[in-house]
């Protein structure tokens, strides 16, 4: 089959989520004979003709908040319905509902997955919050078939819209380097550091966790992987905030990304908004010992698998349940277990990949 991956800032993954899912989508895609697609935007991932098994196209856009994601879907979507003419198209993002049905009504069944509820972004100002919630709306009906990651996230549209979305949780891929070498140009030692990984926007709450932080005494550093476009103002707020013991390294990817949760003593995903965020996934996969927030999809891929701070227990909840565990090695231990144990019962991108695989032969029917 042609399967087109399309409304991502494309691959290689260098921004968020649906970036790593189009990624090892793409390879499982491409692993099992199929003809991949993928659609970029060459300012976020160069102009590489291949990647993951994927062909990658590179098309413009404009480079502003409010229209890099819709422009280049709509231009995206252009090209794949005059030239690409795949035999299913999955588009990622519940904004880029009003132009899913451009590509089913030139004939190509369409598959909207939908990671959370954009609308509840505090990036979004008023105006934006309420088109985003239109598209969110018409979500379902505008794709063959609209999907999501997390099984809370579907009761979360059900409740608001009355429609359930069908739910393909993540996959996780989590090899040890076996290097040292990221955590040597941090200056951290392995196993006594905490580690957020994730875009720098309010919602993940890194605010939340350096505040947290300044509270424990003597502690662990805290590093803090990550960046974002159009944050400029939350991301100077942050560090200057934050205390001589957090680190800002910017983005971290590949092997240099994977040695740090493998060696994090703690990591910690204090998010609130959106569904499965893989980095919560990979955290077990690794085998970390993590401390999540209690957002409902974030308990849902947990389960008994991580730590839990109640949000409305603000940071000095946070800095309890961090403190507590870092004061309790054998703790650390078991949850790293019981994660590892979790992300192979549940999690596997090979799973995902089938599921999907399984649905584009529904929607073509």
């Amino acid at each position: 089959m042609k399967i087109a991956l399309i409304g991502t800032r494309g691959i290689p993954a260098a921004y968020s989520g649906f970036e790593t899912a189009v990624e090892h989508l793409a390879l499982e895609f491409s692993a099992r004979g199929h003809e991949v697609t993928v659609y970029c935007r060459p300012h976020m991932t160069g102009r590489r003709a291949e990647h993951a098994g994927a062909r990658l196209v590179h098309l413009p856009t404009i480079r502003t908040k409010y229209l890099d994601t819709i422009v280049h879907t709509a231009v995206s979507t252009v090209h794949l319905v005059a030239r690409e003419r795949p035999d299913a198209a999955i588009y990622f993002i519940a904004g880029n509902a009003p132009l899913v049905p451009f590509a089913r009504m030139a004939g190509v069944p369409s598959i909207l997955q939908i990671d959370g509820m954009d609308s509840e972004r505090a990036k979004w100002p008023r105006l934006a919050r309420r088109l985003i919630r239109q598209t969110e709306r018409m979500a379902a009906a505008s794709a063959t078939i609209a999907i999501t990651d997390s099984e809370s996230v579907a009761d979360l549209y059900e409740e608001r819209f009355g429609r359930r979305l069908l739910a393909i949780p993540y996959g996780a891929s989590m090899p040890d380097p076996g290097t040292t070498a990221t955590c040597e140009a941090l200056g951290v030692e392995p196993g006594r550091f905490i580690l957020f990984v994730g875009r720098l926007v309010p919602e993940n709450n890194a605010h939340l966790l350096v505040r947290a932080h300044a509270t424990l005494a003597p502690t662990w550093p805290l590093v803090i992987v990550g960046d974002a476009p159009y944050s400029s103002a939350y991301i100077g707020a942050l560090r200057a905030e934050a205390g001589p013991s957090v680190i800002f390294p910017g983005y971290v990817f590949g092997d240099g990304y994977r040695e740090l949760v493998h060696r994090a003593g703690l990591m910690c995903a204090p998010t609130e908004v959106g569904g499965t965020h893989p980095v919560i996934v990979e955290a077990l996969a690794a085998g970390a010992p993590l401390v999540v927030s209690d957002h409902a999809p974030n308990l849902e891929v947990v389960g008994d698998a991580a730590a839990v701070f109640p949000l409305a227990d603000g940071p000095g909840g946070l800095a309890q349940v961090l403190g507590d565990l870092i004061a309790n090695p054998h703790r650390r231990d078991a949850l790293g277990e019981r994660a590892r144990a979790r992300a192979v019962e549940r999690f596997g991108w090979d799973r995902c990949a089938e599921r999907y695989l399984a649905l584009i032969e529904t929607v073509r029917r």
